[in-house]
């Protein structure tokens, strides 16, 4: 394995997301091959890569050798994630635009998520996502395709 760069005694997620995108960059990989690397999605490589889900270790040691991080990183990746995030909406343009979507149909997802399936939620924990690039003549788009474990509501 190669010599790290990055040390840190006291690593956590943050410091962790630092050393991948770094490496990353220095790399030239894309999300998709790094994801590749390891067997997983670029979807879920990057959210766990950034600290929101936990990484199992055997995928944390084959990111940490494909990355050239220190050792370390791996505990850090397999631990369980602490999910808190800025509570004002954004103002990168890509990411308001996926608030924007969910102010706008927010409601209507869920009562259609209520009327198909009854009182409950879809998940984010069993949870999957795909972005995919799809030809217009009116110009490329962009296409999410999310899929949920429903989870019903449980009454006491």
């Amino acid at each position: 394995m190669k010599e790290s760069k990055f040390v840190d005694a006291a690593m956590d997620k943050d410091d962790v997301a630092a050393m991948v995108l770094s490496a990353k960059r220095s790399a030239g990989l894309t999300w998709e091959e790094i994801a590749e690397r390891i067997g997983m999605s670029p979807v879920w490589t990057h959210s766990a890569c950034m600290g929101m889900n936990s990484m199992p270790k055997d995928k944390a040691e084959l990111l940490v050798a494909a990355l050239g991080l220190p050792q370390e990183a791996v505990l850090v990746l397999n631990e369980a994630p602490n999910k808190v995030f800025a509570q004002a909406i954004p103002t990168d343009p890509c990411v308001y635009r996926l608030y924007e979507i969910v102010g706008v149909y927010g409601p209507t997802i869920k009562a259609l998520i209520h009327e198909k399936f009854g009182d409950g939620i879809m998940s984010a924990i069993d949870f999957d996502m795909a972005i995919e690039r799809v030809e217009h003549p009116k110009g490329d788009r962009v296409k999410l395709t999310m899929s949920g474990k429903y989870l019903a509501y449980n009454s006491w």
